[in-house]
């Protein structure tokens, strides 16, 4: 070291030096020096490194395009310049008049919007009647099973929505849509429309399928409620009224609220249900609506229809997010003297768990049963024995069109079942292993904001539901822009979409699992020579292996169900299971649909099941967290 350099390390070690009685005062380092050193000691970090390149992907994946398709929004499209009378590429507010203003704004924009919100409305009102009273009769009760039902009643959110909207369809299908009749219709009894289609079904599935939402998060609540509360107020004169309204109901909120806000999220979001029993009647949603302007190439449209869903999305998860730390209000104190004492039902013990079995019959044992038996029946709805038959599985030379073989024997289901299994497991542990790093450079980084961006940055597709997210790609995408050619119509796409979609669940794994991991193993391995990989592999990964298969089996579970993103993205030559079932479906092949579901409902719930056994957790007690 020179002599200036050491002059210089002494001056800054010592903070004053006295001299004949007066003391020397040290200039402090401005502000571009103390950047200047910061910077320097971050660079050292591979997880500085790691984490700006984490940072520029997910900008390019997840805000881009959504920042494209707003766009799209405000200027000219192609095909359009002479109706608008404006150059291809020119800021207009066409687009947003068209959805919001014009003559054809109330079937654009407004009745989808009143359906949507009458629909969410109708499920939050059941599945908060029917949710909140197993909730009660699971966590507070002696009710018979408790332990079954909790988790057998949370399997309706496992399978694919859609799932039951082809069961209802099979039994209440009338002559309004062409192909095969319902089996009530082959009986003698022709539905009327309100009842095959529209409103009313769609409220009822979309209620069933939700209803483990009001389960797990009231359920969750109930039983962390100290039954004490409840005694002092009745030994001070309360009656069960008041007791239920001023200690029971302000405890109990935050939770109920929550998901009620959760339900009409996923309402808004909700595509496949609508689209088989909504269409035929002309009963449009928000998802529908926008699936039908994209279809149609109305690309401007589409942009404004897909940031309407997702400003309410936004606002949605918003409110959310306020009544989480609002529920921070109204947290009991308890230790080992509180109690969660089970009330006994007495002579109702029988009826409430009559009433638990029914809801799973309706939720689950109905469906999966219709769907069954639909796909050995020759004719739907007759029982009688030489008419079923197991030629929709493994027959051949059938006497259809477009489908000569059983579905097992069908090459387009094995080609959609490969392209399932290749992109969605490609893109699962991808985001796996993405999610691992996002949570190790969010826990370890010196550099606060990088971490607080990749948090927040792999969060946004939570806010936006999968319909708009699918057209923010198909914005991106669509065309080459710079070194980056078209990719609509393949399979990275998709890979790319689901990625970026899945993010939220594997980012949170991997900051959860990170965050409790301490510096320790690692320094030491670093104190031995261990590079930064070296450590990765050998210390990292091993320890959070839980959090890691965790961050990969969530997004399998929810890509292999998944439908919105790929009926927008995907093309007949990249099918996957979900997308070729609603072609089939869109076929009038009733049989064959039904088998494609329940395999995919099969992949589902299996997938779920071996989560949970890898990771050693109960769905029933981890989703309500």
């Amino acid at each position: 070291m020179s002599g200036q350099s050491q002059s210089s390390v002494q001056t800054v070690v010592k903070p004053a030096t006295v001299t004949h009685g007066t003391v020397a005062t040290l200039k402090s380092p401005t502000r571009s020096q103390r950047l200047r050193y910061r910077t320097k000691v971050a660079l050292r970090e591979p997880t500085t490194i790691i984490g700006v390149l984490a940072a520029a992907l997910f900008a390019y994946l997840i805000v881009v395009p959504i920042i494209s398709m707003l766009s799209d929004a405000m200027r000219v499209q192609f095909g359009d310049e002479r109706r608008i009378k404006q150059d291809v590429g020119e800021l207009t507010w066409y687009y947003i008049d068209r959805v919001f203003l014009s003559r054809i704004s109330h079937d654009l924009f407004w009745e989808p919007l009143v359906n949507t919100l009458s629909v969410a409305a109708g499920a939050i009102t059941l599945s908060m009647l029917v949710g909140g009273t197993l909730a009660w009769l699971l966590s507070r009760t002696d009710m018979f099973g408790r332990r079954w039902f909790a988790t057998a009643l949370i399997v309706p959110y496992m399978l694919p929505a859609w799932t039951f909207a082809l069961a209802w369809t099979t039994l209440f299908k009338n002559r309004t849509v062409g192909g095969q009749p319902g089996w009530l219709e082959s009986i003698g009894f022709s539905p009327p429309d309100w009842l095959s289609y529209g409103q009313l079904p769609v409220t009822i599935i979309l209620a069933l399928h939700y209803s483990p939402f009001v389960i797990l998060l009231f359920g969750n609540a109930l039983r962390r409620f100290d039954s004490q509360l409840e005694d002092s107020a009745r030994i001070l004169g309360a009656g069960r009224l008041t007791v239920a309204r001023k200690i029971i109901m302000p405890l109990m909120r935050p939770s109920l609220m929550s998901a009620m806000v959760l339900i009409f999220a996923k309402c808004l979001g909700e595509f496949g249900v609508p689209y088989v029993l909504g269409l035929p009647v002309n009963f449009d949603v928000l998802a529908t609506s926008l699936y039908q302007n994209i279809s149609s190439r109305q690309v401007g449209v589409g942009a404004v229809l897909a940031g309407a869903i997702m400003l309410i999305g936004i606002v949605t998860i918003t409110i959310d997010a306020r009544l989480m730390r609002e529920a921070r209000r109204f947290v009991t104190i308890g230790s080992k003297g509180s109690m969660n004492r089970l009330s006994p039902l007495g002579i109702l013990r029988l009826p409430a768990t009559g009433f638990a079995a029914l809801m799973f019959l309706l939720s689950v044992g109905l469906p999966i049963g219709t769907l069954f038996l639909s796909t050995v029946m020759r004719v739907p709805g007759q029982f009688n024995l030489d008419n079923f038959t197991f030629d929709y599985w493994i027959g051949t030379n059938l006497n259809t069109v477009a489908l000569q073989t059983g579905i097992l024997l069908s090459p387009d289901l094995w080609n959609a079942a490969w392209n399932s299994l290749r992109i969605v497991g490609v893109a699962s542990i991808t985001s796996g292993i993405l999610g691992l790093l996002v949570g190790y450079v969010v826990a370890r980084t010196p550099v606060k904001p990088l971490g607080t961006f990749l948090r927040q940055v792999t969060f946004l597709p939570y806010l936006v539901p999968g319909i708009a997210f699918a057209a923010a790609y198909l914005s991106l995408f669509a065309v080459p822009r710079g070194p980056i050619p078209a990719l609509y119509g393949t399979t990275l796409i998709l890979m790319l979409a689901l990625i970026a979609d899945q993010m939220p669940y594997a980012s949170r794994a991997g900051i959860a699992a990170m965050t409790q991991l301490g510096k320790d193993p690692e320094e030491a391995a670093q104190i031995a020579g261990a590079g930064w990989f070296r450590r990765m592999i050998s210390i990292v990964i091993p320890i959070q292996k839980g959090s890691l298969t965790t961050g990969i089996l969530l997004p399998f579970i929810s890509g292999i169900k998944g439908l919105s993103l790929f009926v927008v993205l995907a093309v007949p030559s990249t099918d996957v299971l979900t997308t070729y079932s609603l072609r089939l479906v869109d076929y009038h092949y009733t049989q064959a649909a039904n088998a494609v579901v329940l395999i995919i409902a099969g992949l589902a719930y299996f997938g779920a099941l071996l989560g949970q056994k890898l990771t050693k957790t109960n769905l029933a007690q981890g989703l309500g967290n």
